[in-house]
């Protein structure tokens, strides 16, 4: 992995919550975690709305750049495939950007994003066990069945989904880093 795409990946999720977390803030009269989705901060129409979704798209594409890198370190055809998965998944980020709420994709492409990243970081991560890394596919499989779980139970309870957005991206960022200290440490 090249140096370059290490510091993208230290710095691509920070682009995508540093967006969000501006767009609560500009939206906070109206917007609410428990009843809203995170998409409602960058529909059609809504002024500021780029606050969302331009970080998206940016992050999408720190994050593709990055995942190539986690490519030419992959162990195995398994290990691959999950990332070309993962890869995916960043692709329906920036869909989600370019699509936001109000667009007819927009439904399909912010499923697409968490299907395909939890899916992917799962089928990475069962590569790395195979591989010879326990510790990360059992933190894997942990990791994506506790934020499920969570997931499935947060849009039982509430009315909006954005707690069960923001589970399933905090499970992708978790893992991310968690795969990142690792290059880290053996880059040093």
């Amino acid at each position: 992995m090249k140096r370059s795409q290490l510091l993208v990946g230290l710095i691509a999720p920070l682009v995508a919550y540093s967006g969000i977390l501006t767009a609560i803030y500009v939206n906070r009269s109206w917007w609410k975690l428990t009843d809203n989705a995170i998409s409602d901060l960058g529909k059609i129409g809504l002024p500021h709305n780029w606050l969302l979704n331009v970080p998206l798209v940016i992050t999408a594409v720190l994050a593709i750049y990055y995942a190539l890198g986690l490519l030419d370190m992959a162990g195995n055809s398994i290990e691959k495939a999950g990332i070309w998965v993962l890869i995916a998944g960043f692709v329906f980020l920036a869909l989600i950007g370019l699509f936001p709420e109000g667009t007819l994709p927009h439904y399909y492409v912010s499923w697409g994003f968490f299907l395909t990243a939890g899916f992917g970081l799962l089928i990475a991560g069962i590569g790395m066990g195979l591989s010879g890394n326990r510790k990360m596919l059992y933190f894997t499989v942990v990791l994506f069945v506790l934020a499920w779980v969570l997931a499935i139970w947060a849009m039982r309870t509430f009315k909006g989904v954005a707690i069960p957005e923001f589970i399933g991206a905090l499970a992708v960022t978790v893992w991310h880093y968690a795969v990142l200290s690792k290059i880290w440490d053996k880059t040093r």
